[in-house]
């Protein structure tokens, strides 16, 4: 029973240590002084055998010295060939190893494969250099084979290890760049979507008024305001036409997306997937205008699939409420077991990827915002937008 505080303060200091692992992650400058700290640590230990054998210098200028070597690590993104030079001139100087692993390191990881080798060349054959000359310490080896066996596998460690993270920093860069075409892909998409709704939906109208306007103007045959109807009419005809030619080549086949009517297919045909919908929606939500109408669609529709897909089995809540001019639809379900807290660290978001800028982007159309994202165990999307002239 006496090992559970201890157990407990074990867990806090390693959830501590990875919250501040993560903040290193996103601040490279912060993760750069903690690299030379460290390289300065180890260093340090060699402080009191520098001090007494391997030079004149005493224990405080020593450190000294480590310490403007270990500094030369935080240009290791941008100049990489600084702290391995330095490295060079701290091996045939103090007989310092350390920093050299640190610089080689950074070397293959910032500047590539290439970069890593040739610097892995150079350290060792500059190395060999100073044990063939006298003064090499024993402690860094005594005999050749010692001397190759201590010397060339840090180096050609280090730089491995650096070229490694250099593959995997191409492969996050990679990544990003495809989520990121991705997502703009998928505003495309939906801008495309947007023009096919918006021909379908004014041109009707359009159609309607040359329609009606062509009756008027045989009601007022021979009267003063026949002309009037007739004009009316063709402008009408002319505007359709324009619009079919601005949107002909939309590229998104088949029918306008559908409004609020179809919220309730929408949630029966998730509650048959597994993920029950409660749907709320004010009476005065379906006076909305057909494009706004859509947009909610969108909105749920694309919240609906990323519970299922992410949260599956869990229930949705779908709320569209309309009040003091402003339009608020909110879809909220839990979030996947295992991911708790307002905002859980590490998670990947339950309704993240392209649908989400897809959503942003049809809510954009209309003058509205959107977010999204963890909140009190839950993940919620809020779009908000104004009514316009409701019918």
């Amino acid at each position: 029973m006496h090992d559970l505080p201890a157990a407990e303060a074990l867990r806090k200091a390693a959830a501590a240590a990875r919250r501040l692992a993560r903040r290193c992650a996103r601040e490279p400058r912060a993760l750069d002084l903690l690299t030379a700290l460290a390289c300065l640590a180890l260093m340090a230990l060699d402080v009191p055998g520098l001090a007494a054998e391997d030079n004149s210098l005493n224990g405080a200028m020593a450190t000294l010295v480590l310490a403007a070597g270990a500094a030369t690590l935080l240009l290791r993104r941008g100049a990489p060939w600084v702290p391995f030079l330095i490295a060079l001139v701290l091996l045939g100087w103090l007989h310092e190893l350390t920093l050299a692993q640190f610089a080689l390191y950074s070397l293959a990881r910032y500047r590539g494969r290439l970069a890593g080798a040739v610097g892995v060349v150079l350290y060792v054959t500059f190395a060999y250099v100073m044990f063939t000359l006298p003064g090499w310490p024993v402690h860094r080896g005594d005999t050749l084979s010692e001397f190759l066996s201590l010397v060339v596998p840090i180096g050609a460690l280090a730089a491995g290890v650096g070229v490694a993270a250099n593959r995997q920093d191409l492969v996050r860069a990679l990544q990003a760049q495809r989520a990121e075409t991705q997502a703009l892909q998928a505003v495309q998409q939906e801008r495309l979507r947007i023009a096919r709704d918006v021909h379908d939906f004014v041109g009707r109208e359009l159609t309607l008024l040359s329609v009606r306007s062509q009756v008027l103007a045989r009601r007022a045959a021979h009267g003063p305001c026949a002309d009037g109807f007739d004009e009316l009419s063709e402008t009408a005809r002319s505007a359709h036409r324009m619009l079919n030619e601005i949107i002909v080549q939309r590229g998104v086949d088949g029918a306008p997306t559908p409004g609020l009517a179809a919220l309730p297919e929408l949630a029966a045909a998730s509650g048959r997937a597994g993920s029950p919908v409660e749907l709320v929606v004010d009476g005065a939500a379906y006076r909305l205008s057909p494009l706004r109408q859509a947009a909610v669609h969108r909105v749920v529709q694309e919240c609906l699939t990323n519970a299922a897909k992410h949260a599956p089995g869990a229930a949705v809540e779908v709320w569209v409420r309309v009040a003091g001019g402003r339009l608020r639809v909110t879809v909220r379900n839990a979030l996947p077991a295992g991911v708790s807290g307002p905002d859980p660290a590490g998670s990947a978001p339950v309704s993240a990827g392209t649908g989400t800028a897809g959503m942003a982007e049809r809510v954009r159309t209309v003058g509205g915002t959107l977010s999204a994202g963890p909140r009190a165990g839950a993940y919620v999307v809020e779009a908000d937008l104004p009514t316009g002239n409701l019918t």
